[in-house]
């Protein structure tokens, strides 16, 4: 079994991309080179809330994600959600299921308000469960917001990482 780890962090700085690299050293991704992928969380996989992510692999090494993200120019605030619903897995001759199915990631970013980007993403998973007939059984999102003085950028980020980096050649 795999693990999909959530980090989030927020940053600060003199350019848009510093801002981003940043927030990303505030979750310990910032040392990778990150490929984000659309959304679906593979069946038998465990997503686990870290805070801020262990070391994952080498610097330099792809890493593959789903992200939010968020950034502005003060002064101002802005924040970024990730989400996440999994489902159960196939279910044995007995009727249990042993293992757990796949699930769905969805961000938002964008809003000043964190409770404004957390309903969007409540609503963007709800829409990606009817697309689905798998039966979901949980529902979890994380947000970050951060606030730029006059002249500066921030940006909030929540990072789903894929399990550990790999060599990019």
């Amino acid at each position: 079994m795999s693990t999909i780890r959530v980090a989030w962090g927020t940053g600060t700085g003199p350019t848009e991309m510093s801002s981003y690299d940043a927030a990303l050293a505030d979750a310990n991704l910032h040392n990778y080179n990150l490929v984000a992928v659309s959304s679906v969380i593979p069946a038998d996989t465990a997503v686990e809330e870290v805070d801020t992510a262990p070391d994952l692999g080498p610097a330099g090494e792809r890493l593959t994600v789903v992200q939010a993200r968020a950034t502005c120019v003060g002064p101002g605030r802005v924040s970024a959600g990730l989400g996440w619903t999994t489902s159960h897995g196939e279910a044995s001759d007995e009727g249990a299921s042993d293992e757990s199915g796949p699930g769905l990631f969805y961000e938002a970013a964008d809003e000043t308000d964190p409770e404004e980007v957390a309903e969007r993403v409540r609503t963007g998973l709800a829409a990606g469960r009817e697309l689905r007939d798998w039966e979901f059984t949980d529902e979890r999102i994380r947000t970050a917001d951060v606030r730029a003085d006059p002249g500066t950028f921030a940006t909030a980020v929540v990072v789903a990482a894929y399990g550990e980096s790999e060599p990019i050649c």
